[in-house]
C-alpha cells in the first residue's frame, strides 16, 4: 500500500508534517518502536511508529532519523501523546533526508495503525484473520478493556479450534488458549523453549515440530517489532538469519500451537504469522514500559561506577524505589546481579543480549503474564548487563544475605532452554551480590557481583551463576590477610613471570591479566592483545611451565587470580 492512502484514511488520525512529494512510497510493514537504534530490527520499506521514549533532547532526533534512512524506512509516524507537537528538531531532520514525517493524534493507538497496515499488505491471504481482527480491535490496547496476547489465543480457540501459547525464550508462559483444557507444564514450557531456540540457532525454518509424549506442537518465533517483513530472495534472508540470529534468539518469544502445521495450507500458515506480529505489537508495547526502570538503573549504575557521593546515589535510589515497589512503606534492601553473554568467536554486541536476557531470568518463573517484570531494573555497560533488585526491607535478625535472589535457584528453571539456544558458541554466566541496606553498599555490592561472575565463568558449561557466599573464603577476606602473607604469596606466583619478563621482555604477565579478564577464552584474549592465537597459546604455556600451574584449572584460575590483586 501507498503512503497516500494512509494519510486518506481518517480513522488513522495521521497527520502530514512533511514529505507531501514523497507520498507514492509504497508501505510493506510497520514497526512499533522507542529504542534508540533500531536498525537491527528494520528490514526496509517499514512504516515506524514511535512514542519518543528515545529523545532525551534535540541534538538525538538527526541520529535517529538518519539509522532509519540508512535501514530503507518509507516514513516515520510519531505519537503525540506523550509530548504532545512533534518536535521542531525532528521534522527539520526529516526533511533533510526526505524521510516524510506523520504526526499520530493522542486518540489514536498505534495497535489501530498497526492492524490496518497488516491488514492491506495481507491482502486477501488470510480473511479469517481479518475478520477475527475487525470483531476484536481491542485485543492489542494497553488499557484496561485490552486483553493483549490471552484475547487473540482465546479466539484461536473459539474461532479455529487451536490451542496456543506465548511463550518467552526461557520457557515462561506468558499467555494461553483457555477456552479448553489444561494450560502447559512448566517442564514442557522449557523444553518447547529449548526445541525452538536449538532450531533458530540451526538455521531452520519455523513453524518448527515438536513431539512432546503424544502430542505434536508447531512453533512459530514472534520477532521483536510488530511490521511484516518484506519478500526477499532465499539467500538474502539467509544472509539476515545468519547476521541476526545470536541478537534476537535469546530475547524473542514463540508462539507454541497444539498442531501439525506441516499439514497446514498456505492460508492457514499465513493467518498465523498474521497472528504473532499482533502479539508483537504487545510484546514492542511491553519493550517500552521498561524504558523507565531500564534508565533508572543506568542513572544509579553511573553515580556508582564514577564514585558519586553516597548521599547522590541515595536521593536516586528514592527516586527508583516507588517506580519498582510501589505502596512500600519503608526503603528496601538492594541485589546487584552482574550478567555477561560471550559468543566464542566474538560475535555480536552482547550487552543488550544480555540485558534482555537478565530482565526475563529475574521473573519468577511460575509468573505468568507478559508484566511480572515491573519490579526489575537492568541497565548495560559495554558486555555487561548489571541489574539492580530491590527487595522489602527484612527484619532486625537478618543482614539480608538470605533473602531475594539466590545464585543457585537463579537458573534452575531456564537451564535447559538457554543451553540450548547459546549451545555451539555462546555462554551465559551470571554473578549474584548479597543484600545491602544503603547506597554506601552499592559499589561494594557490584564488585562484589563481578567477582561472584567471573567464580561462575571458571567452571564448565554454557550456563552458570555464582554468589556472594562462594566468595567469602577469598576475595571479601583479602584486606584482612597479614601483608607477609600476601606478599609471600604474591611472590611465589608472580616473581618467575617477572623475572621473565625483565629479561625477555615477553609480557607474560599482561597476558596472564588479559587471558583471566577474557574468562579463558583463547580467541577474545588474542584479539584485545592483537595477537595470534599460537602466540597466546605459547605465552600461557610459558606462564604454566614456570610456576607449575595449569590454567585449565578453577583453583589455579583463582590463585593467579587472588595474587594479581594482591599485588
Amino acid at each position: 500500500m501507498r503512503l497516500r492512502a494512509l494519510l486518506d484514511t481518517d480513522a488513522l488520525g495521521l497527520r502530514l508534517l512533511g514529505g507531501e512529494d514523497e507520498l507514492d512510497r509504497t508501505v510493506r510493514g510497520v514497526m512499533t518502536t522507542d529504542l534508540r537504534d533500531p536498525s537491527r530490527y528494520l528490514s526496509g520499506g517499514e512504516l515506524v511508529l514511535t512514542g519518543l521514549a528515545w529523545r532525551r533532547d534535540a541534538a538525538d532526533s538527526e541520529p535517529f532519523v538518519r539509522i532509519l534512512v540508512q535501514a530503507g524506512v518509507t516514513a516515520l509516524a510519531a505519537g503525540e501523546a506523550e509530548l504532545g507537537d512533534v518536535p521542531q528538531d525532528l521534522a527539520v531532520a526529516c526533511a533533510w533526508h526526505r524521510l516524510p514525517l506523520f504526526a499520530v493524534h493522542e486518540s489514536v493507538a498505534f495497535a489501530t495503525i498497526t492492524e490496518h497496515v497488516v491488514r492491506q499488505v495481507s491482502g486477501e491471504r488470510a480473511g479469517d484473520l481479518a475478520a477475527v481482527v475487525d470483531r476484536h480491535r481491542r485485543m492489542m490496547t494497553s488499557g484496561p478493556a485490552g486483553g493483549g496476547p490471552d484475547v487473540v489465543l482465546d479466539l484461536l480457540g473459539s474461532d479455529l479450534d487451536l490451542r496456543a501459547w506465548v511463550l518467552s525464550p526461557t520457557g515462561r508462559l506468558i499467555a494461553g488458549t483457555k477456552t479448553a483444557g489444561p494450560g502447559l507444564p512448566p517442564d514442557a514450557c522449557a523444553k518447547l523453549a529449548a526445541e525452538h531456540l536449538a532450531a533458530v540457532r540451526t538455521g531452520r525454518r519455523g513453524p518448527h515440530r515438536v513431539i512432546l509424549g503424544q502430542t505434536t506442537y508447531s512453533l512459530f518465533p514472534i520477532r521483536n517489532g510488530g511490521g511484516r517483513a518484506p519478500q526477499t530472495s532465499r539467500a538474502a534472508q539467509a544472509l539476515q538469519a545468519a547476521r541476526d540470529v545470536r541478537e534476537s534468539v535469546l530475547s524473542d518469544w514463540l508462539l507454541a500451537v497444539e498442531a501439525d502445521a506441516g499439514d497446514w495450507a498456505d492460508e492457514r500458515l499465513d493467518l498465523l504469522q498474521g497472528v504473532t506480529q499482533l502479539i508483537a505489537v504487545e510484546r514492542d508495547r511491553r519493550d517500552a514500559a521498561r524504558t523507565v526502570r531500564r534508565r533508572l538503573a543506568q542513572e544509579v549504575l553511573e553515580l556508582v561506577q564514577t564514585g558519586a557521593a553516597p548521599a547522590e546515589i541515595a536521593a536516586r535510589l528514592r527516586v527508583a524505589a516507588p517506580v519498582l515497589l510501589p505502596g512500600l512503606g519503608a526503603a528496601p534492601h538492594w541485589q546487584v546481579i552482574v550478567a555477561r553473554v560471550e559468543w566464542d568467536d566474538g560475535g555480536p554486541e552482547a550487552g543488550p543480549v544480555a540485558q534482555s536476557l537478565l530482565e526475563e531470568i529475574l521473573v519468577d518463573p511460575l509468573a505468568t503474564g507478559p508484566e511480572p517484570s515491573d519490579r526489575i531494573a537492568v541497565a548495560h555497560t559495554g558486555d555487561e548487563a548489571i541489574a539492580l533488585v530491590p527487595l522489602p526491607a527484612v527484619s532486625s535478625e537478618h543482614d539480608g544475605s538470605e533473602t531475594g535472589v539466590l545464585a543457585d535457584a537463579l537458573l534452575a528453571a531456564v537451564r535447559e532452554p538457554l543451553s540450548s539456544g547459546l549451545d555451539g558458541d555462546g555462554r551465559l554466566t551470571l554473578g549474584v551480590s548479597a543484600a545491602v541496606h544503603s547506597a554506601e553498599g552499592l559499589r561494594g555490592a557490584l564488585e562484589e557481583a563481578r567477582h561472584a561472575r567471573r567464580v561462575a565463568a571458571a567452571r564448565p558449561g554454557r550456563v552458570c551463576a555464582a554468589g556472594h557466599q562462594e566468595l567469602a573464603s577469598h576475595v571479601l577476606l583479602l584486606p584482612f590477610v597479614p601483608d607477609d602473607v600476601r606478599k609471600a604469596f604474591t611472590a611465589r606466583l608472580l616473581d618467575p613471570l617477572r623475572e621473565y619478563d625483565r629479561r625477555h621482555r615477553a609480557e607474560l604477565i599482561p597476558t596472564l591479566e588479559a587471558f583471566l579478564d577474557c574468562d579463558g577464552s583463547w580467541t577474545r584474549c588474542a584479539s584485545r592483545l592483537h595477537l595470534h592465537v599460537n602466540t597466546l597459546r605459547y605465552r600461557v604455556g610459558r606462564i604454566e611451565q614456570l610456576t607449575s600451574r595449569d590454567l585449565s584449572r578453577l583453583e589455579d584460575k583463582l590463585d593467579f587470580f587472588l595474587a594479581l590483586r594482591m599485588s
